[in-house]
């Protein structure tokens, strides 16, 4: 029973965050609010209430197949974000910032390969 009490203690905000978004989207339909406005409260309350994040590690609970569907679910962001920041060094080259957009790229692909190393240590160690 201690288990069930450390999980919920652990996800208390999430879970109230989900509750409120499921009860905010039946309450929203049924009195017709706009789909835009309903759609960037429930963000606003996703992000506050960490239910993303919490909804992310519950499916990576799953065994076996559930790791795997977090990390599929998770590659679009990081995609998302290498696309703005693509972006905005383009941006930055056509204003004349083309040596700080050279040093930010280097300090990037240099925080990286460290990540990466100290991931590969981290597994062998």
């Amino acid at each position: 029973m201690t288990r069930i009490v450390q999980f919920l203690n652990n996800y208390r905000n999430a879970i109230l965050a989900w509750l409120l978004i499921a009860a905010l989207i039946i309450v929203g339909i049924e009195l017709g609010v706009d789909r835009t406005v309903l759609g960037f409260t429930v963000l606003i309350i996703g992000l506050l209430g960490e239910a993303f994040t919490a909804l992310m590690a519950w499916i990576s609970l799953v065994p076996v197949v559930g790791p795997l569907i977090a990390k599929v679910l998770a590659l679009p962001f990081f995609w998302l974000l290498n696309g703005v920041g693509y972006l905005a060094s383009v941006v930055a080259i056509k204003q004349g910032f083309a040596r700080d957009v050279i040093n930010t790229r280097v300090l990037t692909i240099t925080l990286l390969i460290g990540v990466t190393i100290g991931y590969i240590l981290g597994k062998l160690l």
